[in-house]
């Protein structure tokens, strides 16, 4: 991948921008959130205070149907929001990773297993899985991270494998291989490096796809539990007086769309550094 021109793109720096501006908020969470995301005073005085009301106590986007501070539950929400498409999609790279490496370095039978048994779980729709995983175990933070990784890692395994193949069949490997390269040791020193760039996409569209199922699943009432803040569990909980407040939904919402964004515009701009074509 050409890393000058990946850095040069816009797409790049404005998603990079975004992810990082996104992380600083959450790892400083404590430090710029306004009110604890859990504190509820007087729950009929405080509740349902519209964006930029000072009537009891300043809100700067108003407050929930418990009187909780609604910036302060979203910049602690993007702890939890961030952490679980992170967090998936880690594991959904490793083991997709492992599989699709592990088919196209053994061949043969192997392979044709490997292959098989990926296909095989690219035929359940992945929300049905999900549904299923989530419902019958209590939902929790890592609950929700592993029912994301594991049916989330098809894809990758299938992109690891036509890429493994695709340098495999290059004129280098041939020589590593007549120098008597173990396969092992030929697969992590020159496959696995020059096969980095595709998976970096296929994660960073994963991310902000993984943030996205979260917040459906806790839309849902299976996502990660209240009272901890999570964009997903804001967004359900405002679903019943939206008309009547709806900032409680539309800003957990907008910082959704903010987030995936950020990895949308991050993926295309890698897309377009390793297309040859782009370079020129």
């Amino acid at each position: 991948m050409n890393r000058r021109l990946a850095l040069r793109d816009r797409r790049v720096a404005v998603g990079l921008t975004i992810l990082l501006l996104l992380s600083v908020i959450a790892a400083l969470a404590p430090a710029l959130s306004p009110y604890d995301p859990l504190l509820q005073n007087d729950v009929v005085r405080e509740r349902f205070q519209a964006p930029l009301s000072g009537a009891h106590g300043f809100h700067w986007l108003g407050t929930d149907q418990l009187g909780r501070d609604l910036l302060s539950r979203i910049i602690y929400g993007a702890r939890i929001s961030l952490s679980v498409g992170l967090l998936a999609v880690a594991v959904s790279l490793i083991l997709g990773s492992l599989i699709g490496f592990a088919a196209a370095a053994a061949g043969g039978v192997m392979e044709t297993f490997l292959m098989a048994l990926t296909d095989v779980a690219l035929m359940f729709p992945r929300i049905v899985l999900l549904l299923a995983l989530v419902s019958l175990w209590r939902p929790s933070l890592t609950l929700v991270v592993l029912a994301l990784g594991f049916t989330g890692w098809m894809g990758i395994a299938r992109l690891a494998r036509a890429e493994a193949h695709s340098i495999l069949a290059r004129p280098f490997i041939e020589a590593a291989r007549s120098a008597g390269l173990p396969t092992t040791r030929l697969m992590w020193r020159h496959v696995v490096p020059n096969a980095l760039a595709p998976l970096l996409v296929a994660t960073a569209l994963g991310i902000g796809n993984a943030i996205t199922l979260e917040a459906g699943l806790a839309f849902l009432g299976l996502g990660v539990p209240a009272p901890a803040p999570s964009w997903g569990n804001m967004i359900s909980a405002g679903r019943d007086v939206l008309v009547n407040a709806p900032w409680i939904a539309t800003f957990p919402g907008l910082a959704i769309v903010l987030a995936v964004m950020g990895c949308n515009l991050l993926a295309d701009g890698l897309q377009h550094a390793l297309n040859p074509q782009a370079s020129r």
